[in-house]
């Protein structure tokens, strides 16, 4: 049996990946746009190879969507379990030629790294990678376990990635003490922010069906717009909540309004529109769809007044997709551990936030503890999206600083 220190013997002979920039370069260069992996996952894996990695590349499928190769590597053996999560998928590029570089080619200039994936998110892979390196070329083994558990599921749907890998290792004995996500949570600077819970998020589709007809005969048809129309301005017209201490106020937006008409003589059939609401720990799934319906009922009944309907609107509503809930992470040992480790490289103490989108930190928070920090993420999904190499070397750093102290 190969032993802990075995393993660290070994990975002094090899080269180890100390190098955050070389580390990004590598995966840059596989152009992972969702859903193909274009071999990042293998070359994250040689990449940890020399740490003694023990890898596993698990493929997961599902109905209507395609199959997805997972990456779930583990360095160490008894004691603390840290788990990095994130993904070496990409979107897509937009059109090349808008780039000031190849958008896989990994070119520097200016002491700038170009390429797709630079800040979200195999920076912050690559940045914990050469962390680790760094760590067990100066201390020997880890005292613990470090995991990381990637994805090649992330800017997709979701469906086979991140889910069903955690629930994978959970059914092969693994179990975590906490967690970190690489994601690029840093809105201006490196050290600005750690990501320590996210509201949760919810959309759904209202449709109201009518008649459809010549405009020259109205009263033949039943024209579905105003209808919906008077459901959607029920739905924005007042707030939700104030927000609380550590979440923003809950916030819905209507993202689109359909009819399928391409005609200006015809009376449309059928109208919908579509709402995702992100919502704070104010609310629950089941109390927020019930506040909708509420909204949606009494716009229905306005509209029959304000226009002498001899009844309110019908209509239907389709929530669409997983209901991402809300989440906030307590753990003092993580957050604080992370914030000083932030603070002793950067100088400045980072704000604790929730803000922004979802990412897989909403799945990961059934296993462990969770935060998330990564890279500034000013340029993630543009054309040139970009960072400095000097960001990539303070990243590390703090990865670095964090590793020691939480485990010691």
């Amino acid at each position: 049996m190969v032993t802990a220190r075995g393993l660290w013997n070994m990975a002094c002979s090899m080269t180890l990946p100390t190098d955050p920039a070389k580390n990004l370069a590598d995966l840059i260069r596989c152009p992972s746009v969702t859903p193909e992996d274009a071999g990042a996952l293998d070359t994250l894996a040689r990449m940890l190879e020399p740490l003694g990695a023990k890898s596993e590349k698990p493929v997961f499928s599902d109905d209507n969507t395609p199959d997805i190769a997972n990456l779930y590597a583990t360095i160490g053996e008894d004691g603390p379990h840290l788990m990095f999560a994130g993904h070496t998928d990409v979107v897509p590029v937009g059109d090349p030629d808008q780039w000031k570089y190849p958008p896989f080619a990994a070119e520097i200039a200016d002491g700038v790294m170009y390429g797709r994936g630079a800040v979200d998110m195999k920076g912050g892979i690559a940045c914990f990678v050469a962390a680790l390196a760094r760590h067990v070329e100066k201390n020997g083994p880890l005292k613990g376990r470090a995991s990381l558990l990637i994805t090649g599921d992330e800017e997709g749907p979701a469906i086979n990635g991140t889910v069903k890998l955690l629930e994978w290792a959970r059914e092969r004995g693994e179990s975590w003490d906490a967690a970190i996500v690489g994601e690029p949570t840093n809105p201006e600077k490196l050290g600005d922010m750690i990501k320590i819970g996210r509201r949760g998020s919810m959309s759904g589709r209202v449709t109201v069906t009518g008649r459809q007809g010549h405009v020259a005969y109205p009263h033949l048809a039943d024209n579905p717009v105003p209808g919906i129309m008077a459901l959607g301005q029920g739905l924005i017209a007042n707030i939700f909540d104030q927000g609380t201490d550590e979440f923003q106020p809950s916030n819905l937006e209507i993202t689109t309004v359909d009819v399928g008409n391409p005609a200006v003589n015809v009376i449309p059939g059928k109208a919908s529109l579509a709402f995702n609401i992100r919502f704070n720990d104010t609310w629950t799934a089941e109390s927020l769809q019930e506040e909708i319906h509420n909204r949606l009922d009494e716009a229905a009944e306005h509209d029959c007044a304000a226009r002498g309907l001899e009844a309110p609107v019908e209509y239907d509503i389709e929530w669409i997709g997983r209901v991402s809930p809300v989440f906030l992470t307590r753990d003092e040992k993580l957050i604080e551990t992370l914030s000083a480790s932030v603070e002793a490289v950067t100088g400045e103490r980072p704000k604790l936030s929730t803000s922004g989108g979802t990412s897989d930190a909403r799945f990961i928070k059934d296993y462990c503890p969770v935060v998330e920090f990564g890279l500034v993420g000013q340029t993630m999904h543009m054309v040139d999206e970009r960072v400095p190499v000097s960001d990539l070397e303070t990243l590390t750093q703090i990865y670095e600083r964090f590793i020691q102290d939480w485990f010691g």
